[in-house]
């Protein structure tokens, strides 16, 4: 991990959690909080790098046999109590960006007004409903694994919106019911100088429901994406007239509608847990109709945690496209026809489908903090490459490669 890294952690791990009152009733209150992650990945893939982000550049594998980027995180969080009804949040994360640096982002911003104790309105920013770990899945130390399993957790580009989110809780004895709507939009910057990916008019309605040891969530998200980074191939696409544009307008991911349908659930008795989620998205765009899910169990013992995960995905869509004609064309319009055929099949069968295998143990060996081991196994599907970038001359897609993780996470 790079020096700077070591810089900002010394000083961010030394925040604890503290509560600033007034003396006076009616001023406001803050509190002050800290989480993080310290991880190393080993992949077994020396041909491409595992990443657990699409906007981070790099990983485990090529780049770094040994890789701290792709876990480790510190983040702080500052709440401030207005009045009984108005409140604010805002979290900062710093982990590795698509520029490889770790400067702080904002991952929470955002107001809260509390209509009634069952009734609130956020404006700001805020995690879009779609998963049961939405909320938390960047602070470590809720998870059971080191990190959600990639195969669904991956499925949404954009993460977090800008706008505004309403919930509203009904009780019904020991029940209680939760349906969440947002609105808004988000911009992510890509590795390499790629571009953006931008999502506008989202919207979204989720159901959650408490009953118990149960929990369940129903979620369902539209937006409209840009990912910038497919220009230029399609641009290509379209310098080839009426074929060229036909491929393009059905690929290109510009302004498209992407729906995502979400179900998950998780029973936890306090000994053991078990909990599934399946995702399916359509994108109307070359980054196709995936279908995905997941199972995972652990069982408590004392202050160990073995566990156990299955994750499928699986593109439902063509992964192969006939492209341009190059018949007919001369020897260097046929190469570039060629050319972006190949770009293009590559893209629609990078996602066709993975699976993975994951055994785990998590120690909680003081307050507040949790070290965890986890091992991976991952299978991909023909001509796909998964969670893997940076690809090198020598990497051959789908095969399989195994993950060695460990981490300690934290909260204060």
């Amino acid at each position: 991990m790079r020096l700077a890294l070591n810089t900002l952690a010394l000083a961010v791990m030394t925040l604890y959690t503290a509560t600033v009152k007034a003396d006076d009733a009616t001023m406001p209150t803050f509190s002050l909080s800290s989480f993080g992650t310290a991880g190393i990945v080993h992949s077994s893939e020396k041909n491409a790098d595992f990443t657990s982000s699409i906007y981070k550049p790099n990983g485990a594998g090529h780049t770094r046999s040994w890789d701290a980027d792709v876990d480790s995180l510190i983040g702080a969080q500052v709440t401030a109590n207005f009045t009984r009804q108005l409140s604010a949040v805002v979290q900062v994360i710093s982990e590795q960006n698509y520029d490889n640096s770790y400067r702080p982002t904002l991952e929470w911003a955002n107001f809260k007004y509390q209509f009634t104790p069952d009734f609130s309105l956020r404006a700001g920013r805020t995690v879009q409903p779609a998963f049961l770990l939405s909320d938390s899945r960047k602070v470590g130390y809720t998870l059971p694994w080191v990190r959600p399993p990639g195969e669904v957790y991956s499925l949404i580009p954009v993460t977090s919106t800008d706008g505004l989110d309403l919930s509203y809780r009904l009780h019904f004895g020991d029940l209680t019911n939760t349906v969440q709507g947002n609105v808004g939009q988000g911009d992510f910057r890509m590795p390499a100088n790629t571009g953006r990916t931008l999502s506008r008019d989202a919207w979204g309605i989720s159901n959650l429901t408490e009953y118990g040891d149960l929990t369940t969530r129903v979620t369902y998200q539209k937006t409209h994406v840009t990912v910038e980074s497919f220009n230029p191939l399609f641009d290509g696409f379209r310098d080839f007239g009426a074929q060229g544009n036909a491929i393009a307008d059905r690929y290109d991911v510009k302004g498209k509608p992407f729906e995502f349908i979400g179900v998950g659930a998780i029973y936890d008795p306090g000994k053991w847990f078990v909990m599934g989620e399946w995702g399916h998205i359509d994108s109307h765009s070359a980054i196709g109709t995936i279908n995905a899910w997941y199972v995972s169990s652990g069982y408590r013992i004392d202050t160990f945690t073995p566990y156990v995960t299955y994750a499928r995905s699986k593109t439902v869509s063509e992964t192969s496209s006939a492209g341009l004609t190059t018949s007919g064309l001369s020897p260097d319009l046929a190469s570039t026809a060629a050319g972006l055929n190949g770009a293009l099949n590559t893209q629609l069968a990078s996602g066709s489908g993975q699976q993975t295998l994951s055994v785990g143990m998590r120690w909680d060996f003081t307050k507040n903090m949790d070290a965890k081991l986890q091992y991976d196994h991952t299978r991909l599907d023909s001509n796909a490459s998964g969670p893997l970038v940076n690809l090198q001359p020598g990497y051959e897609p789908g095969g399989s490669f195994n993950l060695l993780s460990l981490a300690v996470d934290f909260v204060f």
